[in-house]
């Protein structure tokens, strides 16, 4: 995906515009847009989302969106985010132990 984005970006000579400040404003105002799809929803409603079908295009144009940029960032950085997701993972199995999560932070009868 990352190589495709690159590519495109590359043809239309987007490179000198792709910084990395400029790639994070970016994510930042898509994952702005992505949320406005789900805002004034009930939860129900929320869960529902792709049950209507402009709704869900516009949802999956979003969701597309935020990835294209998150990648392109990464790209740009030099980034493996498929190790960093992996790090973040390993990093929160330590943060958040099963037992402790299932019950909830701050909830434990003990």
């Amino acid at each position: 995906m990352q190589e495709l984005l690159a590519d495109f970006a590359e043809r239309r000579d987007w490179g000198r515009f792709h910084t990395p400040k400029n790639l994070a404003m970016a994510l930042a105002g898509e994952a702005g847009e992505l949320a406005a799809e789900f805002q004034w929803l009930t939860p129900e409603e929320a869960a529902e989302v792709m049950a209507e079908p402009g709704k869900a295009g516009a949802v999956r144009s979003e969701m597309a969106d935020v990835l294209s940029y998150l990648l392109r960032l990464a790209d740009v950085l030099d980034v493996d985010v498929e190790a960093a997701l992996r790090e973040k993972v390993d990093l929160n199995e330590e943060r958040f132990p099963v037992p402790e999560a299932a019950v909830g932070e701050g909830l434990r009868s003990d």
